[in-house]
């Protein structure tokens, strides 16, 4: 139940930046932790009330932060360079779990988000426990800069950016930091095909059929290159799976923790075993 869980508001420097944090934690002691990635206009206020029923559903704690230049964190005060996702994977996070004293985390990555957990796992092989990933980009596509084109024109002449601006104190750096990279003649070529190879852990993909940021070539092209990578399809869902479809993937994530659960169980009793 969410009303059993603890949940704790902080800060945290990292990378000489200042990022919000929030801590959820069941009231039962929880070995594992999940690290939550929020997307490219994303913030803890973003998720809603997602990452408490993820907490309740699986029973592990859970850290949710915002990015540089994202939700209450410190405004984002440079243009991002074309590089901007793999810093996040190969500097801010190690630094933020070393800091925050995390081991072996499950990361669970939206979008942008997920990208950034797919860099960490490439870049430093068995310091994730698995990696959940909901509508990851690991190449840029014509249906991506469509899509954040058009949101330009949104943010330029309707209401979006008022809603946007619930969720982010700066909202004007925010969507810019965002929308001029992703927009850069130059992002066209960005890839993180490479790091895919290198992915030791366990990973669960999600997107949604009528995804307007991604084809399912995204997540094609992950499990073609990690073993055992696991894709699910969800239909009537657009680029939020657990926004659109909450519940299915609520449920799915849940299967997935559960299952590594069964699996670390199974490997401990075989190690007992064989020094039996």
């Amino acid at each position: 139940m969410i009303s059993e869980l603890q949940q704790r508001f902080g800060e945290v420097v990292v990378d000489g930046k200042r990022l919000e944090t929030l801590w959820i934690e069941p009231h039962a002691a929880a070995i594992t932790t999940i690290v939550m990635l929020h997307e490219g206009l994303g913030s803890i206020a973003l998720w809603k009330d997602f990452p408490q029923r993820l907490a309740a559903r699986t029973g592990c704690r859970v850290l949710v932060y915002s990015r540089y230049g994202h939700g209450n964190s410190e405004k984002l005060a440079e243009k991002r360079p074309v590089e901007f996702m793999h810093h996040e994977g190969e500097v801010v996070l190690p630094e933020l779990l070393a800091k925050l004293e995390i081991e072996q985390p499950i990361l669970l990555g939206h979008s942008d988000g997920g990208s950034i957990a797919l860099i960490f796992a490439g870049r430093y092989p068995g310091r994730a426990k698995a990696l959940i990933l909901e509508a990851p980009h690991v190449f840029v596509e014509d249906l991506s800069v469509t899509s954040i084109a058009a949101a330009k024109v949104a943010f330029e002449t309707t209401n979006f950016r008022t809603k946007l601006g619930i969720y982010h104190s700066e909202v004007d750096a925010t969507f810019w930091g965002w929308n001029d990279i992703w927009l850069d003649p130059r992002f066209r070529l960005w890839s993180i095909e490479s790091y895919l190879g290198s992915v030791r852990c366990p990973v669960l993909c999600i997107q949604g059929e009528e995804d307007e940021y991604g084809t399912p070539a995204q997540v094609e092209a992950i499990a073609a290159r990690v073993p055992g990578a696991e894709v699910v399809m969800l239909a009537n869902c657009t680029h939020s799976p657990h926004h659109d479809q909450r519940e299915a993937t609520l449920k799915k994530m849940a299967e997935f923790v559960d299952t590594l659960g069964q699996k670390e169980i199974e490997s401990q009793r075989q190690t007992t075993d064989s020094h039996g």
